[in-house]
């Protein structure tokens, strides 16, 4: 099996083409390279390019007509980012995604795995979601991600292309063989701030101590990205089960079904590192949320998939590739 990631030079999307290749599917890489790198698409079919560019959609397909399905991890991810820069976000996340999966439709792929976020969800009073639950983004880049599934269902609905959303919650962790991490030295999530904050000696600031969870803090579920990479493995392979016929749309949820809080995710960084990091209290981000956390029964359902790897396996993949990520990564990497 062939198959195309579109944003394949990114963190997830970088993770997910390993875990193909491991599972005998054949990855081929479309990225732009704004955030993805280069180094992650060595020794793998790579194209060069953006999602919008129709022609260069039309060349991978002729060159690999045996592809057999698209997994789109092609966005930008940063909420506060996306509070700045509205425009930019909507640009490159939903514009870009509508023209996409038009390339995608007119060569004849009917098969596409889109990467959603749970950042769309009004969490219940006990924080808890599922599939069913309430839409109501909070940010901008939130937003991105429900418009585009709306739009996918509706075009699900009238196109020869079914679509399934996998509505990723935290990802943590690397590639436990170190192949691919994240690309950033300076990550903007909880854990890599915890980690900069480990390696300078500081305290860790906790955005935000005043939401209704136990407390204060934000409460996230943390899912290691090789579950998420695995996770999208049984998806390609149950897919014509899932969504059988030519048209349709559905979700899945990908998270652990455990909440944890900001605090309750640096009392297991410290319980990891040799010198604990202290926490120090301060205000909210611009787009943050309390947060929420899933229940997995679908994904267990449907996919045949549960997490593997606990937070704190997460926290030390973590580490560990930040010790290599210099020698994986050119030095001149952001």
């Amino acid at each position: 099996m062939k198959i195309l990631i579109a944003g394949g030079a990114g963190y997830i999307g970088s993770t997910i083409a390993s875990a193909c290749e491991d599972a005998g599917i054949i990855p081929v890489i479309l990225d732009s390279l704004v955030t993805g790198r280069r180094e992650f698409t060595s020794g793998r079919l790579f194209f060069e390019g953006d999602i919008r560019d129709g022609r260069l959609v039309d060349r991978v397909f002729a060159e690999h007509p045996d592809i057999e399905a698209v997994v789109h991890c092609a966005a930008l991810i940063v909420v506060p980012d996306s509070v700045a820069d509205p425009v930019g976000y909507y640009s490159a996340n939903v514009v870009k995604s509508l023209e996409f999966v038009a390339h995608v439709l007119r060569n004849g792929c009917g098969r596409m795995l889109f990467s959603s976020s749970a950042s769309i969800y009004r969490a219940n009073d006990d924080l808890v979601v599922d599939e069913d639950s309430a839409i109501d983004p909070q940010s901008p880049y939130a937003r991105t991600k429900a418009v585009c599934e709306s739009m996918f269902a509706d075009i699900a609905a009238a196109e020869p292309i079914r679509i399934l959303s996998l509505r990723y919650f935290n990802p943590i962790g690397a590639d436990p063989k170190m192949r691919t991490g994240l690309q950033l030295r300076r990550p903007s999530h909880a854990l890599g701030r915890m980690i900069q904050a480990h390696e300078e000696g500081v305290a860790f600031p906790v955005t935000g101590t005043d939401y209704p969870t136990r407390d204060g803090s934000g409460i996230r579920d943390y899912v290691h990205v090789w579950d998420l990479a695995a996770a999208h493995v049984a998806a390609l392979g149950a897919f014509d089960r899932l969504l059988p016929g030519t048209r349709g749309s559905m979700a899945i949820n990908l998270g652990t079904g455990m909440g944890t809080t900001v605090f309750e995710l640096l009392e297991a960084f410290n319980s990891v590192v040799g010198s604990p990091v202290e926490a120090l209290r301060a205000d909210r981000r611009p787009g943050d949320v309390a947060g929420a956390y899933t229940r997995s029964d679908r994904a267990r359902r449907l996919l045949g998939w549960q997490p593997r790897y606990s937070i704190a396996q997460g926290i030390e993949h973590s580490l560990r590739w930040a010790a290599v990520r210099d020698e994986v990564l050119a030095p001149t990497a952001p």
